[in-house]
């Protein structure tokens, strides 16, 4: 039977690494005598988001009927929402693909299977939404503690910007000034100057050759 394998982490490093269950999953696929035909792994993407770059790839190739089974490590690994894990369920069936769970040895080629990824599935959900509130219950307290959040202010010195600020060429501001480079297509140096201004604006360095050199604090044109 040809097989896919799909594997995630939230986060890359941390000792966090899609290796270990990926070696299990293929040991896993050649014990049964399937053939392994694709590895689709997602790193630092969560598990909330349905839209991950390799779990789409993995979707579509299930379109195309490139595979006869998905095999996980987990099916939290695969998704986080009851909706999102029966959506994906039901593109399977519609396919003729298996889906199993190597961690919680379920297979949705079974109506126990099916039956117990659905409960699962519906406890996983749970679960994550007590973690949800229990992050904004403790922000609600760490706010009325006088606690501030987020990245700490950067200090400023604003008697050292007025002094920068007094120093600076007040000409500077609006210069401008043309540096020529090898005559392109016919073009001297100099005759941009006896173009209109919105030609010389239109035209490309790569075309007209030349360059325009402007102070950082001024824009070209």
């Amino acid at each position: 039977m040809k097989t896919a394998i799909y594997a995630r982490v939230s986060t890359v490093g941390n000792g966090q690494s899609p290796e270990m269950p990926l070696r299990e999953l293929r040991d896993y696929v050649a014990r049964r005598g399937w053939t392994l035909v694709g590895e689709y792994v997602d790193e630092g993407i969560s598990g909330a988001k349905d839209s991950r770059p390799e779990l789409n790839r993995l979707m579509e190739d299930a379109h195309r009927r490139k595979f006869d089974c998905v095999l996980v490590w987990t099916f939290d690994r695969f998704a986080r929402s009851v909706s999102h894990l029966l959506r994906a369920l039901e593109t399977f069936n519609s396919q003729g693909i298996e889906f199993i769970s190597f961690s919680e040895q379920m297979d949705t080629g079974t109506p126990t299977g099916r039956m117990i990824f659905n409960v699962l599935g519906a406890v996983a959900e749970l679960e994550r939404s007590l973690i949800a509130e229990r992050v904004r219950a403790g922000v609600r307290k760490a706010k009325a503690k006088g606690k501030r959040l987020g990245r700490p202010k950067v200090a400023v010195n604003a008697a050292r910007v007025r002094e920068l600020r007094g120093q600076e060429n007040p000409s500077s501001k609006s210069e401008r000034r043309w540096e020529f480079q090898r005559p392109v297509h016919g073009v001297q140096r100099g005759a941009l100057h006896d173009l209109p201004r919105k030609t010389r604006v239109a035209c490309s360095p790569w075309s007209c050759g030349f360059r325009c050199v402007q102070n950082p604090s001024g824009s070209c044109g």
